[in-house]
């Protein structure tokens, strides 16, 4: 690791990491320069694999270190988790958007005038929250000095989610410029997507560095809300199209998982 990251605080640990992250978002965006569709196999291949690193970062990289956190309890995470998961679904419901693939008519939330470009990519920011947040819980665990938390896995935690990020980026831009957007306006409304990011990661951050006997809640709240997200939009949206197009999906799903849990494992 550099050594001026490791001597950096938690919270700035965690915005440089939140950054990474943007950054991969905006340049998966950037696809939108050379493509003006994506072919749907490919596309659902992407959100399956984006699934798959969320499925094993919730457990590898927050769960795990929760219930040790707990000393092998399981109130602490139980709790934490099922806020998680309640506050996603509350944000679900009070933030109007479209899932990608999906008619204007099935948009959820209030009813609002918003265009269609504009819900589309409230969906992807609110799909980035937890991931986010999951990045600085992480950071934050890792100052506290636990055996279960670790620097190096916080960062395999942030490189895991901006590998998913890149393919993130272009799934949200291409559809815009397909909608008839200019290439600029749909990579901008693509990187946007992502700012979240790291304003998710300084707060998570914060959180668990002012407040450590929250932790064990902390990390299971961001576990819990990126299996809601995974859920409620990835896999719903991945699985469309008929069995040749859910084969694609899954199998990303699982390369996703496998790489996740490596990277875990391996720098964690």
């Amino acid at each position: 690791m550099i050594e001026w990251f490791i001597e950096l605080g938690p919270v700035s640990q965690a915005l440089l990491a939140g950054l990474f992250t943007w950054g991969v978002t905006a340049l998966g965006a950037t696809a939108v320069i050379f493509f003006k569709t994506i072919n749907k196999k490919i596309l659902n291949g992407m959100l399956g694999f984006a699934a798959g690193v969320m499925i094993a970062a919730s457990f590898w990289s927050l769960l795990a270190p929760a219930i040790e956190m707990s000393g092998g309890g399981w109130l602490p995470p139980l709790v934490g988790f099922l806020l998680g998961v309640f506050m996603l679904s509350i944000m679900d419901k009070v933030i109007p958007h479209l899932h990608r693939g999906f008619p204007d008519a099935t948009a959820e939330g209030p009813k609002t005038s918003w265009h269609r470009s504009i819900l589309l990519v409230a969906a992807i920011t609110l799909h980035n929250i937890p991931e986010g947040l999951a990045v600085g819980v992480a950071f934050g665990a890792a100052y506290a000095g636990l055996e279960s938390a670790t620097l190096a896995g916080a960062i395999a935690l942030a490189v895991g989610i901006g590998i998913q990020n890149f393919p993130e980026g272009a799934a949200v831009s291409v559809p815009l410029r397909r909608e008839g957007f200019t290439r600029l306006k749909a990579f901008m409304y693509g990187q946007f997507s992502g700012l979240v990011e790291p304003i998710a990661a300084v707060a998570g951050a914060a959180l668990v560095v002012v407040f450590t006997p929250v932790l064990p809640y902390a990390l299971a709240f961001a576990a819990g809300a990126m299996l809601f997200v995974v859920v409620e939009e990835l896999i719903p949206e991945a699985q469309r199209g008929g069995p040749g197009m859910t084969d694609l999906a899954t199998t990303g799903a699982m390369i996703g998982f496998a790489v996740m849990m490596t990277l875990d494992v391996a720098l964690g």
